[in-house]
């Protein structure tokens, strides 16, 4: 009998067994700030988990990150499905990486309604990026997350930052939900869209057009490129009609080709120029320092509404509460206050 196998079989499992088996939270933080991509991996698995018994080490970890003040740009990107944003942020990323830069990718990716679990990934979408050993590439599913972003995006932008990824790119969903998230959670957000597509006004709405810092056409190629043109001059016109920004900036519109790599250095010198003058008036650290007090009024809130639905008696109430309503025995307004109370008298 050949016992090699068996030995090969056991190491395998000895060193499986390994990777799946918890890590301290310092010393996992350690690995990660090494530059560990798995390390890295494992530490947004933990932050995104569900179970309570995670929720301490997460937070431990999160907090060991923060302490390593890193610099970083953050770049918010989205658009709508077909717009080409897999294919630009590869193309983006590689041209990135090629000039000294680490790239994080966190693209959050639609749900399956039937697992849960993300219907996309990288290594189908991003094949080429995923390979590169300055880039890390985390599709995580949308959920039912607002913004197209998930809940524990920002604590992962900031294990990102730990690893020592200077760019990070968070790729939303594109499907029309609230971008307000994404936007309230980067350095500059970019707009992507389409020529020739019949939406180059009328289909976008108010809301993301005034967060845009800058908007690029894609696929501007081949008999393309006409279109590309004549949308950029209609942008250009619309944008005119908006107030310049907070911090005086008048947002660029370009076009490119991601498929082909034309134009896409002009995006990042557009978004370099912008970082620059960002930070010579104060104003990327000022809006740094304002998300971080917002995320923490979205924490609270996000943290209260979790424990006011999951808590035993509400849950055990609301349904009666939800007959009363459509039985009008009770306004909607009557009974939120009858169930906070219940909320509030907990022990």
């Amino acid at each position: 009998m050949d016992n090699s196998k068996n030995t090969d079989k056991k190491g395998i499992s000895e060193i499986q067994k390994k990777r799946k088996s918890p890590m301290e939270p310092s010393k996992l933080v350690q690995a990660l700030c090494k530059g560990d991509k798995t390390a890295l991996g494992r530490a947004i698995t933990l932050i995104e988990s569900n179970h309570s018994k995670h929720t301490a080490e997460a937070n431990e970890v999160v907090s060991l990150c923060l302490k390593k003040q890193p610099k970083s740009i953050r770049i918010g990107i989205t658009g709508v499905p077909g717009v080409g944003k897999s294919t630009f942020i590869e193309t983006f990323g590689q041209l990135l990486t090629s000039q000294g830069n680490k790239v994080a990718v966190l693209t959050v990716d639609p749900t399956s309604s039937q697992s849960k679990g993300s219907i996309l990934g990288d290594k189908t979408r991003m094949e080429t990026l995923a390979k590169d050993p300055n880039a890390f590439i985390r599709p995580s599913p949308s959920g039912l997350s607002l913004g197209g972003v998930t809940r524990k995006t920002r604590e992962s932008i900031i294990l990102c930052e730990a690893a020592g990824f200077s760019v990070i790119l968070i790729e939303t969903v594109g499907v029309g939900q609230n971008e307000t998230t994404v936007h309230g959670m980067v350095d500059f957000f970019l707009l992507l869209k389409l020529a020739g597509a019949g939406d180059e006004l009328q289909g976008i709405k108010r809301g993301i057009m005034e967060m845009a810092d800058s908007i690029v056409i894609n696929k501007a190629d081949g008999n393309n490129i006409a279109n590309a043109k004549i949308a950029k001059n209609e942008f250009e016109n619309a944008l005119k009609l908006y107030p310049p920004k907070e911090n005086g900036w008048r947002p660029k519109v370009l076009y490119c080709s991601a498929t082909e790599n034309t134009g896409v250095e002009k995006v990042w010198s557009t978004i370099s120029e912008y970082i620059k003058e960002a930070k010579e008036t104060g104003f990327f650290e000022n809006r740094r320092k304002q998300q971080n007090k917002n995320w923490l009024y979205d924490t609270i809130e996000q943290r209260l509404k979790s424990d006011f639905y999951t808590h035993t008696q509400v849950k055990s109430k609301i349904d009666e509460f939800l007959r009363q309503i459509a039985a009008k025995e009770i306004s909607p307004f009557l009974a939120a206050d009858k169930l906070i109370a219940v909320f509030k008298s907990r022990s």
